[in-house]
Formats: C-alpha cells, structure tokens, sequence
C-alpha cells in the first residue's frame, strides 16, 4: 500500500464521480493497484478554467474492471472517506513545485508529472494535505502539465509516514470534516442563506448560516460541495424536517404540512429559487436533492 495521486478534471470524458469512483485506462491499472486501501490526493490541472490545482483526499477501497467499458477500470472510493481541502492547494507554489516527486535530478518536472495515476511519496503528499488544512494559507487532463523549473534538496525526514498517518487519522474525525465542510460551503456560497438569500455576520465576524448536507452523513450522504447549501438556522431547521426541500431546477419547495404557509413564503428570498454558488460545479447534484425529496420531504 502507499499514496497516489489521481488527477481530474471537471470536464473529464471519465466516467469520474470523485467521492464515489475513478476510471482509467489498463496502462495504469499497476500503478492504482499499490493504493488500494490507502489514500490519494486529486489534482485538477491548470488547464482547466479555474483549477483548483491539489483540491481533495479520498481512500481507494478496491479496484474492478469497469462492467460497461472493457478495458477500463474503477478505482471505488470508500464511503464518507472523500474530503475537500478547504485551501486548495496550486501545482506550484511560493515554495515551488510542491510534488517534489516529479522532479528529476536537475530539478525539472519529468516525465512522472505525465501520469494521470501515479505514486507520490509520504513527504509530498503530507505537504500537500498540510497546506490544503491550513487555515492560515490564503493562497491535466489525463495527462499532466509542465511547470518552471525548480530545484530542491529534499531531506528523508525519519518518521514522516508516521507522521502522515497520525495527520490522517486526524482529517477522518468527524469534527474536523464538519469543520472543514463548512468553511468549503460558506465559501461557495458566499456566507449567504440559499433560501432567505440573508448574510448576516455577528460581531464575532462569524456569519449566521450553516453548512448543510443535503443527504445527511447519517444516511451516507459524503462531504462534498454538490451535497451541500448553506441555510439560515430556520431554514436549516425546516430543511432537516422536510417542511422544504429543493427541486434540480433549485426551486425551493413547500411541504403541505407546514402550518403558517404564509409566514414561510415570506422567509423565502423573492425569486423563490436556491441561491446558488457562482461556479456552476459547486450547486447542488440532483443526484441529492431527489434523496432529500424521497426521503426527508413531506409532501
């Protein structure tokens, strides 16, 4: 077992669903195989419009062959294991390339950084999950992407894989990804309610919303953005009751059990839509918000 990297992009011809699963060709069915059972990074290349460079984790729960394209593979995630970074981390950065892996010996990126499925070293990927966790950091298709050159002297560190796996146990409790999906959905939504349309930030600097899963963690629902919207405390409370739910064209929905229908109407923000986050890749998937309306709504 050791760590990998699976690169993704956004507009992928890959039957990819990053929480869920990853496909790839055969030629890097070797190289997936030695993670199984451990953990990967995700990396978005710069080509792709606002890429977020190193931008989650996830752990590889097994390997099969893809049922519907021979010789393709998928690489399963295992369940609620997936976790955003809340600081996405570039290819290259202040420090300069930050996978000092696929450097050769000049210092130049070599041919490694072409692989869309590769291994990566303890040290590469705990510098990448440590800025990709760091609160204070303000900061390839299937194939991967030059970058200027740079070279390092990168020194072992003794226990580093020690060290990783204390990060990671760490990054699994359910505290620090309730935390960390919050500041990804509050970030995408601006601080801004996606039903009352309000943004209200206490004296504390803290804003008056939540972060919402859309599927519950309790029903499996994983901690990503598509599952996520940010609700005021009654609209949350309502959402979690299925008092409201939430179309896929985002038309927010009243349960004809509520009691005060008016007083409801008038919480919801005038277009009577979910407000959604800019970057269309981060709005809700109708995959959870049909979950939500089978199994929370009452209708």
């Amino acid at each position: 077992m050791g760590f990998g990297v699976f690169i993704h992009r956004s507009d992928s011809v890959y039957d990819d669903s990053p929480a869920e699963q990853y496909q790839f060709p055969s030629q890097y069915l070797g190289r997936a195989q030695t993670v199984v059972g451990d953990w990967i990074v995700y990396l978005e290349p710069s080509k792709v419009r606002a890429a977020r460079g190193y931008f989650a984790i996830a752990k590889v729960q097994q390997i099969i062959p893809d049922p519907v394209a021979p010789g393709m593979y998928l690489a399963l995630i295992e369940p609620s294991s997936y976790l955003e970074f809340a600081t996405p981390v570039p290819f290259s950065d202040y420090d300069g390339i930050v996978e000092r892996g696929i450097l050769n010996e000049q210092g130049r990126i070599s041919g490694r950084a072409q692989s869309a499925v590769r291994p990566i070293s303890p040290s590469d990927f705990d510098r990448i999950i440590s800025r990709g966790m760091d609160e204070t950091v303000q900061i390839l298709p299937r194939t991967g992407e030059a970058a200027p050159p740079s070279q390092f002297d990168e020194e072992q560190t003794p226990f580093q894989l020690e060290e990783t796996r204390d990060r990671l146990n760490y990054l699994t409790s359910r505290i620090v990804r309730d935390r960390t999906f919050r500041r990804i959905v509050l970030s995408a939504y601006d601080q801004r309610c996606a039903v009352t349309g309000l943004k209200l930030i206490n004296g504390g600097g803290r804003a008056e919303v939540d972060a919402a899963h859309i599927r519950p963690v309790e029903a499996d629902g994983p901690d990503i953005i598509n599952n996520g919207i940010a609700l005021s405390g009654t609209a949350h409370w309502m959402f979690d009751r299925g008092l409201i739910s939430i179309a896929d064209d985002l038309e927010i929905l009243i349960s004809r059990e509520v009691n005060d229908l008016e007083s409801v109407r008038t919480l919801i923000n005038k277009t009577g839509y979910a407000l959604p986050p800019q970057r269309k890749l981060q709005r809700p998937h109708p995959h959870f918000l049909k979950w939500h309306r089978d199994n929370c709504f009452k209708r």
